[in-house]
């Protein structure tokens, strides 16, 4: 059952606490001391010394995070900065124009999930990106700025600051505003989608100015400078939420957008809002599993898999019986994710009966280990390798942890910057169903409960996700598109039995979506002798040419000492280091 907390993200002031009067002076006033010492035990002194872990997908954020702890933040300023340099130096997966969740735990074990989503705009209709015969229109809900969901990425770092943050705003976005201005050497990942999304950034000509070198994929060496998304940076960290969603930079992206033939107005940017969310929370095999709460699938989707899983003893099947089941459970979870989930201020979901174990049960009923499931036939899975969002785990030696995942849905997402912002557009309409049964860029179908209405947030499966054991805390996600929640299940299955964060994010991968009726997986994923038993079984096979995901992995141990592992598929840094803080924040807690 998801839990129901809602945790302040500052030390608790004693004037707002209800102390009953009728406890006695002597009991208030050592109440009121204990109060004061926990308040400043929160305080960073310079010269203090703790340890921290992250692991980000690029060096660049890796590094960034660890500059804001030595300059006395806390882990989730470092968080705050860590998303802002992504957003700088990984244009292809995430951005300002984009959106994502947060996870946050804090020291005291308490977990909340911000719910930083786009949304659509409030003159969306459900068949905006459909021909007269109600078919989709090639490509309209991928390229330009028609594509864009309000972007959501801006207020939640807004947010993350002020209720769990220790520094202003301004100093953790410091780095992110630097890289920005001076620039950076952008990498072989950088280049391979500019490549795979050159016509759609050059048909936006601020986007062509800021990412392509004469209208050409850039050569390797070249430096990435972004002024105008540097004064951007500027504004929301001089203002706030109000630097991005209101004044210059607002003004700015409107008329970008309604002047290439988007539909965004001030009010779409106005009233949009991150919100706090409790995650989902689900316990198996001894583990407390916590991820991201709709609008995202990944935690009701983990929660009916881990539920599943839950019936059978794993360690008596045979190898093949093992991934067989494991198929069977992801094919019924993600028909659920299409019958059920979308956003959850706006559709009525059944959340009770999904994360009820007894649910589970009948999930499986018609589960045999004889033969594979089946599901109805729809066209080829178009997904690739879904690299295209980003992710990134930290925590420190107190026990505060973050799992993040941020995206811009397709790589370089629209494709489409509004002249003067330097922001770089998502595509994430096409994460709705425009019409049911019609699968998006993923190969994900879905039905009313997804499908596009003024203001709602489109479903997504970005599954950050915390892990606490008797041995430790588990912080894990991964970029993936539909493949994410498979992916950070069999990483929750590797800490159940055991293993540390660099075998979550080294293992090989296979996954199943219940549309198409397929099973996609790495070269390696499975024996010979596994190919052939799930073959025999009816399981319909589909080799990828190439690996997938980009996990980024902490583990924390109940001591206190901790791990960090980075997928080596992708170009991140995972580090463990000690924090010698040089300055005193500039506000307190």
């Amino acid at each position: 059952m998801p839990s129901t907390s809602r945790s302040p993200a500052r030390a608790a002031d004693p004037v707002s606490l209800p102390v009953k009067r009728r406890l006695e002076a002597p009991v208030r006033g050592l109440l009121r001391l204990v109060l004061l010492l926990a308040g400043l035990s929160l305080l960073v002194r310079p010269g203090a010394a703790r340890q921290a872990a992250i692991a980000s997908a690029h060096p660049l954020a890796t590094a960034a995070g660890f500059e804001t702890l030595a300059a006395g933040g806390n882990l989730f300023d470092a968080a705050v900065t860590v998303s802002a340099v992504l957003a700088v130096v990984q244009p292809e997966s995430s951005g300002l124009g984009g959106g994502g969740f947060w996870l946050l735990r804090r020291a005291d074990g308490r977990v909340s999930m911000i719910d930083g989503r786009e949304r659509a705009p409030l003159a969306a209709s459900a068949d905006m990106y459909l021909d007269a015969a109600g078919r989709p229109i090639p490509r309209r809900s991928l390229d330009g700025p028609l594509a864009a969901g309000i972007p959501g990425e801006p207020a939640a770092l807004a947010l993350i600051a002020r209720r769990y943050g220790r520094l202003p705003l301004a100093r953790s976005l410091a780095p992110a505003i630097r890289l920005a201005r001076d620039g950076f050497v952008v990498d072989e990942a950088y280049r391979r989608y500019a490549g795979f999304r050159r016509r759609a950034i050059a048909a936006s000509p601020g986007a062509a100015a800021q990412f392509l070198d004469h209208g050409e994929v850039p050569a390797a060496g070249w430096r990435l400078r972004q002024p105008d998304l540097a004064r951007t940076l500027e504004r929301l960290a001089a203002e706030g939420r109000d630097g991005f969603y209101a004044g210059k930079t607002a003004r700015l992206l409107v008329a970008g957008v309604r002047a290439a033939g988007g539909i965004w107005t001030g009010r779409d940017l106005a009233e949009y809002r991150a919100v706090e969310r409790a995650p989902i929370r689900v316990d198996y095999a001894g583990l407390r599993v916590f991820s991201a709460a709709p609008p995202s699938s990944g935690g009701v989707a983990l929660a009916e898999m881990l539920h599943m899983l839950d019936r059978f003893d794993l360690d008596a099947l045979t190898a093949v019986q093992r991934k067989h089941l494991l198929i069977e459970v992801m094919r019924r979870a993600y028909r659920d994710r299409a019958r059920f989930l979308g956003d959850p201020d706006q559709v009525a979901i059944p959340l009770k009966r999904l994360l009820d174990p007894a649910y589970a049960n009948s999930l499986i009923r018609d589960l045999s280990f004889g033969a594979a499931g089946r599901s109805r036939p729809l066209p080829p899975d178009p997904s690739g390798k879904g690299l295209d969002t980003t992710h990134f785990s930290m925590a420190d030696s107190e026990g505060n942890a973050v799992a993040a995942t941020l995206s811009i849905n397709y790589g370089f997402g629209s494709g489409f910057v509004p002249p003067g912002t330097g922001v770089l557009l998502n595509d994430e309409m096409d994460d709705f169903s425009m019409r049911p049964g019609v699968p998006n860029v993923y190969g994900l179908v879905g039905g009313r409960a997804n499908a596009i209405a003024p203001g709602r947030r489109m479903l997504s499966s970005m599954s950050p996700t915390l892990v606490e054991t008797p041995k430790g805390l588990g912080v894990l996600g991964t970029p993936g598109g539909s493949r994410i929640i498979t992916m950070v299940l069999l990483g929750i299955l590797d800490i159940a039995a055991g293993e540390g964060p660099d075998h979550w994010v080294r293992r090989r991968r296979f996954h199943h979506q219940y549309l198409p009726d397929e099973v996609q997986y790495e070269p390696g994923a499975f024996s010979a002798q596994e190919l052939r038993g799930l073959r025999l079984l009816g399981h319909r096979l589909r080799p990828l040419d190439d690996t997938y995901g980009d996990m980024q992995a902490v583990w924390r141990a109940k001591g206190g000492h901790l791990e960090a592992a980075s997928d080596p598929r992708g170009s991140g840094a995972a580090q463990v280091k000690t924090i010698r803080v040089s300055t005193s924040p500039s506000d307190g807690p």
